[in-house]
């Protein structure tokens, strides 16, 4: 279903900063950055919003 791949999209995107910082040291090697078996146009539409929520959150505090 669509908006079961958006919500997965999302989540994944919202984590994806914590798991790449971990990726950085080494760490949590099982858990995957973008999950490629759900790769697709509402997933991928998710992940960005997903990832991209905490800097425009930021970008709307500093412009105050």
């Amino acid at each position: 279903m669509w908006w079961s791949d958006l919500l997965w999209g999302v989540w994944n995107g919202l984590t994806a900063w914590v798991v790449l910082i971990a990726h950085v040291f080494g760490a949590w090697e099982q858990f995957p950055f973008y999950n490629e078996m759900r790769a697709g146009n509402w997933y991928d539409l998710g992940f960005l919003m997903g990832a991209g929520s905490p800097l425009l959150g930021m970008l709307r505090s500093r412009s105050r």
